[in-house]
């Protein structure tokens, strides 16, 4: 009964807010809400930095698998329902990480959520931004992917607050998982409500033509994927970082707090820019300033690295990943399921290789220094890998 009346043109408002509670829970808690949740699984479990890294690599091996998996025309006309489904599976899997200590079984949760959030990510977002863009409104996609900066805030705020009913003991981190299950689990029912039935008449509908590897294309592609691999570093270890430097419990939920926010509003914040720099110009623009912040974490004193760095890179990757798909959809406006699906695979295979690599050399040196600064190292190459066709992504 409710999907019959969805036939009609859909609210905008309504669609935004489905598409940023969706991102909320599927990215901002299902993925994101690792980050504060590690260091009370670290001293709890307890878990090795390398043992820390492995578990979110299986996460994002999980997101590349779904990223391809969705890049096929399967669920053309079955979208709503397999994002429904996807958040549903969000929250089975969270919670079911509250019942295991087991590495290798937390891998395979872990997994098994990245397949699920990037299904979320791909159909949630086939729905949203063909409405936004089919009504030519850019506030639809804004709110879209300030979602997971609400997430990721509102995570930060739940474990922050268990932390003190649990004062920080051994069984607090279970508490979390189970905390953003139940999240998860009340927003599946706001999604079913407000989420249109289908992407807008104009998308593409069934199987999209094949994916056309211009220049352009494959260094856009090169450099998303690079992104991957600067940005997961930070997001996977900052409130760890910053528990390593002793700031105390408060500067730990703050720096994910600020960065939760700033991601919030990250797209709104940005978008005076594009007109003047163009789609390109932001999206160079916006690494370079996620590559000092990710510095930041490291090289400025202990007591405000963790919150500058922070805020910047909040200010930064969903601005990022936002403006990167943006710009893959006007390289290829034939094929833009596909083409989200291409890169956000490709933004798997960094995310896959950046824990891994930074969890192994932390575990050695005893400190994130060397990892982090290899990452902003990355950033700026993910810059400069797309200067040279900036006036065609304009």
């Amino acid at each position: 009964m409710l999907v019959s009346t969805r036939n009609s043109p859909p609210n905008l408002v309504s669609t935004a807010a489905a598409g940023a509670v969706a991102m909320a829970a599927a990215m901002g808690f299902g993925r994101f809400s690792y980050t504060p949740i590690l260091p009370g699984m670290i001293s709890g479990v307890p878990l090795s930095t390398a043992d820390a890294g492995f578990i979110a690599s299986a996460n994002f091996v999980g997101y590349l698998v779904g990223a391809v998996l969705a890049a096929y025309g399967w669920a053309a006309g079955r979208e709503r329902l397999v994002a429904l489904l996807s958040l549903l599976a969000t929250a089975i899997l969270l919670a079911a990480m509250a019942a295991t200590d087991s590495v290798a079984v937390f891998a395979i949760i872990r997994f098994l959520a990245g397949v699920a959030s990037a299904f979320a990510m791909v159909f949630t977002s086939s729905i949203v931004l063909s409405h936004g863009a089919a009504a030519d409104n850019d506030h639809v996609q804004a709110a879209h992917f300030g979602g997971p900066g609400a997430g990721i805030a509102l995570s930060s705020v739940m474990v922050f607050l268990i932390g003190l009913g649990f004062h920080d003991g051994p069984g607090g981190w279970r508490a979390d998982w189970i905390g953003g299950a139940l999240y998860c689990a009340a927003s599946l029912v706001v999604v079913f409500l407000l989420l249109p039935s289908a992407p807008a008449q104009s998308a593409q509908a069934g199987k999209e033509p094949a994916l056309v590897w211009n220049r352009p294309m494959v260094l856009l592609t090169l450099s998303y994927g690079l992104f991957g691999f600067g940005y997961v570093i930070t997001a996977t270890f900052l409130v760890t970082i910053a528990r390593l430097s002793a700031t105390g419990p408060f500067v730990e939920f703050l720096c994910w707090f600020i960065a939760g926010l700033t991601a919030a509003v990250a797209l709104f914040a940005w978008k005076p820019l594009v007109k003047p720099l163009g789609l390109g110009g932001v999206y160079v623009a916006a690494l370079l300033v996620e590559a000092a912040g990710v510095l930041a974490t490291v090289a400025l004193p202990p007591s405000v690295a963790p919150l500058i760095g922070g805020a910047l890179f909040g200010a930064t990757f969903l601005a990022i990943t936002a403006y990167g798909l943006q710009i893959g959809r006007k390289l290829s406006p034939d094929s833009p399921r596909r083409i989200l699906a291409m890169m956000t695979a490709a933004f798997g295979v960094g995310q896959i290789v950046g824990p891994v690599v930074a969890g192994w050399i932390a575990e050695r040196s005893g400190s994130f220094t060397v990892p982090t600064v290899i990452a902003a190292i990355a950033l700026v190459a993910c810059a400069a890998l797309v200067m040279p066709v900036i006036k065609k992504i304009a």
